[in-house]
């Protein structure tokens, strides 16, 4: 049985097994239409002409898991950022574990979607913010609303500055086959609130996996929330992870996406501005090699005046390995005195690899400041001869220069721990030891 046929017959016994109301359940019918309706995306469709699913969709996946799976922490703490305290929300092939999470805490509100889903207490939230500001018409978006169960749910109250990190960790242990997962995150930062936030999947063995991802989150007026991705998988797993971002007045909302592993990636990446004097921060790295594939698709929209935005996305290719970057700026007529500005970077290391990039700007106003820039090459042949002859292995001086190239988005990283580990992966990744950190 195809994919799209067994996730379509399995809909009807996975609203049976969960409580939900009307309005969940209306969401959910819709959803589950509009997925049968488009199916999973093609290369057809522009937004998607430079990346296939066809190769991932050959897999048996297994649409829930079997079993509940345990792990020891032993066994997976390289993979949190145990520098630092910070509270954890984990889950085990889809399933939150009590066991691995953290989540005491002081005035938050830091529980799982199922909880947010079901609880009387919790529907006010749900009704005002769950599949708003996300994709209807988007068919991996309507697959995960339709299946919507289990992820993470963090509401921020007003004022409230967070203490420490939330960790959200996905982990696959590789019970099946092939699994197939869809955690859903809602985030909810009130005025003037501040959160960092990391998340990551994380696959155990060898077994395929594909992950399609949700997160939406709503910063309110003056709110501050800076997200990190870490994307460090084994080759076998595949990662769709859509998040949508609605912006408040003088809201401040950071995401940096950090791609070194995984089969194929592709990160959708939605900011909406709903007020004036907002700031939004879309920032990348990736470095791949063999035949991996990662597919950055940003769309910042303007709709409101006195608004800025800054991407910024670098690459580094090796093997036959393929980069795309699609980032479109949209400015509506009405979003006068815009300050946007797009640049991606690459750096090819081999002749086989591969990058599309196509940078959009859409304005309809007349009094703005918007650019893009794109560049692909190679390393500076020059700079390297210039470091060798002082004595720096050609490895070394090659490892240097695209931590150069690299620094200009870790720079910014504002959780050091966080910024020390991307520059050991990134170490590891370049087959270095650096005496330093980024």
């Amino acid at each position: 049985m195809e994919l799209k046929e067994k996730l379509l017959s399995s809909f009807m016994a996975f609203e049976e097994k969960i409580d939900f109301h009307q309005e969940l359940h209306d969401v959910r019918s819709q959803a589950i239409k509009n997925f049968e309706s488009k199916g999973f995306p093609t290369k057809k469709e522009e937004s998607w002409k430079y990346t296939s699913l066809n190769t991932i969709l050959k897999n048996d996946f297994s649409v829930f898991p079997k079993k509940e799976n345990s792990i020891e922490f032993k066994e997976v703490k390289k993979y949190f950022l145990h520098e630092i305290d910070t509270f954890k929300v984990v889950f085990i092939d889809g399933i939150f574990s009590s066991f691995l999470s953290s989540t005491t805490h002081d005035g938050l509100d830091v529980c799982l979607m199922s909880s947010a889903l079901n609880k009387p207490k919790y529907k006010m939230y749900i009704d005002e913010y769950f599949n708003k500001v996300a994709s209807k018409e988007e068919s991996l978006t309507s697959l995960n609303t339709a299946f919507a169960s289990e992820g993470a749910y963090i509401n921020i109250p007003k004022s409230k500055v967070v203490e420490k990190p939330i960790e959200i960790i996905y982990f696959s242990t590789g019970a099946e086959a092939a699994l197939m997962v869809q955690p859903r995150n809602l985030v909810i930062v009130g005025e003037n609130a501040h959160v960092q936030i990391i998340e990551r999947h994380q696959s155990l063995n060898e077994n395929p996996v594909l992950t399609n991802s949700v997160t939406e989150i709503f910063a309110k007026k003056r709110a501050i929330v800076d997200y990190y991705k870490v994307q460090n998988d084994v080759q076998t797993a595949n990662l769709i992870d859509n998040t949508y971002i609605s912006q408040k007045q003088e809201s401040h909302v950071s995401v940096h996406t950090f791609s070194f592993g995984g089969n194929i990636t592709r990160n959708n990446l939605n900011f909406y501005h709903q007020g004036e004097r907002i700031d939004s921060t879309l920032k990348g790295v990736t470095i791949i090699g063999d035949k991996q594939h990662v597919d950055h698709y940003t769309l910042v929209q303007h709709a409101t005046p006195n608004c800025e935005s800054h991407q910024n996305y670098k690459t580094i290719l090796d093997g036959s390995s393929t980069g795309v970057f699609n980032g479109k700026i949209f400015v509506e007529k009405e979003a006068q005195k815009t300050d946007a500005f797009q640049k991606n970077n690459n750096i090819l290391l081999s002749d086989k690899a591969t990058i599309n990039a196509k940078p959009q700007l859409e304005i309809f106003a007349d009094d703005v400041k918007c650019s893009h820039g794109c560049t692909i090459g190679q390393l500076d042949e020059n700079a390297m001869f210039y470091m060798q002859q002082r004595g720096i292995p050609k490895k070394e001086a090659k490892a240097l220069l695209m931590y150069a190239f690299t620094s200009e988005v870790t720079g910014s990283i504002k959780i050091p721990e966080l910024r020390s580990k991307i520059a050991r992966i990134i170490a590891d990744k370049l087959g270095v030891k650096m005496g330093f950190d980024l």
